[in-house]
């Protein structure tokens, strides 16, 4: 028992620590851009290279913690993103840097593993609650992960910023070491590896996520997006039929077409779109100069706290679920949550011109986001066995990352069609850009209230 109070806030910790790895991106860009000698649209390829590792490590990650080295997995993991901290803040060149960005993508794959370890090692009674933290945990981390970031790069460089991620992931190193159980995992099945499936879902998504992220770049109707975008889609789904068909598949499909599995994921795509999209623009209405019209005009150091609320609110809701969720379906968390969050969006597309409006609107973002996250995981822990828990669950964290990286690129094709001499969106970009998300919002919950009403009437 005094093992298991120790794990919780140790896995907290560890996905805490991920979290704020992850956040060292879109505030930096213009520092990296200045102090590197590129430009600004080559500097969001530390946005881009970051995405395309995690999206295709996560679900090796995710099957390799289904096995008995989960301990082992959780620490080398952690030790190639700290390589790739050190990589980054002493970098001579962009190039370099990008390299440390890369190894740092596997802070995507962190959280996934800490589910499984809860899953694995935590009492009957604390699954569900340690489950649902670690799953908040990321935007509560991004919440913490931007003000630390705008703090430390205004003060001191973003060097330091980087040098700070290197000091947590080593205090995250020994707590592992010394809290999280040896292993190996005795109960953990022993299956081979499907490297086929690995290979083509990373192929599949890398494509994929390098659409999203050039796609603006080259123009959306050129042939390299489109091709690309076709290659990408026959590659998934060449590999969805081969998984169907192989016996111990990197993602079990099967499993995943029980109706809890289908809403977790169809639910963390569609928000995961909306809520990377209105963050880029909160943080660009931060620091945009007062003379576009909305801009708030924050320097880098305040800038971050911007999304402070975030995770305040997404805190707050991990808490609300908690004590909620013995009483109340977990499926059913999924429709308040939506809604809080294609409130906040409604309201931040028509009020975004001052800063308590902004971080309102992050506020409820964090509320939104905290509810439903905090419920995926028990949704599809409920529809899947043990053996396939961590496949499961870092699919579900790859479909996140696939949407965000679509949320943002499209509010980026937006804004980039609307641009002012100065090189800042235009007003009426930004209020089209929060408008698509909006939109995207009410979609999702759309579809979570029909799917509630089907549900209610079939069991009628």
């Amino acid at each position: 028992m005094i093992a298991a109070r120790r794990l919780t806030p140790a896995l907290v910790y560890t996905a805490l620590t991920s979290a704020i790895v992850s956040s060292l991106g879109m505030l930096l860009v213009p520092a990296i851009s200045h102090d590197m000698n590129v430009d600004v649209s080559a500097a969001q390829w530390m946005l881009t290279v970051n995405l395309l590792v995690g999206a295709v490590t996560t679900p090796i990650m995710g099957r390799l913690s289904d096995g008995p080295h989960k301990k082992r997995l959780l620490l080398w993991s952690l030790t190639i993103i700290f390589i790739g901290s050190i990589i980054a803040a002493t970098a001579p060149n962009f190039a370099i840097f990008l390299l440390g960005r890369a190894l740092q993508g596997l802070s995507y794959g962190i959280v996934p593993v800490t589910i499984a370890l809860a899953r694995r090692y935590l009492p009957a009674d604390e699954v569900r609650n340690g489950m649902s933290t670690l799953s908040v945990t990321v935007t509560s981390g991004l919440g913490l992960g931007y003000p630390l970031t705008g703090i430390l790069a205004d003060l001191f460089g973003f060097r330091f910023a980087f040098w700070a991620a290197a000091l947590f992931l080593l205090s995250t190193l020994l707590v592992v070491w010394r809290v999280v159980p040896d292993g190996p995992d005795e109960r953990a099945p022993r299956t081979p590896f499907d490297l086929r499936g690995a290979l083509l879902i990373g192929a599949g998504l890398a494509t994929l996520l390098l659409v999203a992220g050039e796609g603006s770049r080259w123009g959306w109707g050129s042939f390299p997006t489109i091709g690309l975008l076709i290659v990408s889609l026959a590659i998934l789904l060449g590999w969805a039929l081969i998984e169907l068909q192989t016996p111990h598949a990197l993602v079990d499909l099967r499993v995943l077409r029980a109706g809890d599995a289908v809403v977790a994921n169809g639910t963390a795509i569609g928000l995961g779109a909306a809520m990377y999209a209105c963050l880029s623009i909160a943080s660009l209405i931060a620091q945009a100069p007062a003379s576009t019209g909305y801009g708030i005009a924050l320097p880098l150091f305040w800038a971050g706290f911007v999304m402070l609320p975030l995770s305040i609110g997404s805190f707050a809701a991990n808490r609300v679920v908690r004590v909620v969720s013995a009483r109340i379906p977990m499926r059913a968390l999924l429709i308040p949550g939506a809604a809080l969050v294609t409130v906040s969006s409604l309201f931040l597309w028509l009020a975004h011109d001052e800063l308590w409006e902004i971080l309102l609107g992050m506020l409820g973002f964090g509320l939104g986001i905290g509810t439903t996250y905090a419920a995926m995981p028990a949704l599809i822990a409920r529809s899947v066995a043990d053996r396939e828990l961590g496949s499961a669950v870092s699919f579900n964290q790859v479909l996140r990352t696939v949407g965000g990286s679509f949320g943002s690129a499209m509010s980026g094709a937006v804004l980039a069609a609307h641009l002012a001499t100065s090189g800042y969106p235009t007003a009426t970009g930004i209020g089209i850009a929060l408008a698509v998300g909006a939109v995207g919002c009410t979609v999702v919950l759309t579809v979570l209230l029909t799917a509630h009403l089907m549900t209610r009437r079939k069991q009628r």
